[in-house]
């Protein structure tokens, strides 16, 4: 039996359940994302003279890819896995930095997942450790 003060606190579990399932819902966002990018190529446009210019078909096959990680990530951290913090810290990273360069392509709904993002490695960070002895 674990000591009182051991005890898994009911916030670190409530933050950890608000990341596993924010990555299912960002993840399916962004898969969603690619796949608009995929099937319509003319739906982006993109300004002029940006570094990081692509053709919107490549743009929407790594969102689709980045996202089905990111949900099936999301997918192993609320099944309590120990290998998904981790798995999740990097995969939500790797969001975070597509999004960011997606910005002039479509600003705002980039902006939306950089900050969920965000909120998913701070929730993670701050209170995976928490769950470790569960």
């Amino acid at each position: 039996m674990r000591p009182a003060s051991c005890a898994t606190s009911g916030w670190a579990t409530g933050f950890i359940l608000f990341a596993g399932l924010m990555m299912i819902m960002v993840g399916i966002w962004q898969a969603l994302e690619g796949l608009v990018a995929i099937f319509e190529n003319e739906f982006y446009v993109a300004t002029r003279n940006y570094l990081f210019q692509f053709d919107a078909t490549t743009w929407g096959w790594i969102h689709l890819l980045v996202g089905l990680l990111v949900a099936f990530a999301g997918w192993g951290l609320l099944s309590g896995r120990t290998w998904a913090r981790a798995v999740a810290i990097t995969v939500a990273l790797l969001s975070a930095i597509a999004n960011f360069l997606f910005i002039p392509y479509y600003p705002f709904w980039s902006l939306l997942i950089i900050t969920l993002d965000v909120f998913v490695i701070w929730a993670v960070a701050a209170h995976g450790g928490e769950l470790r002895d569960r």
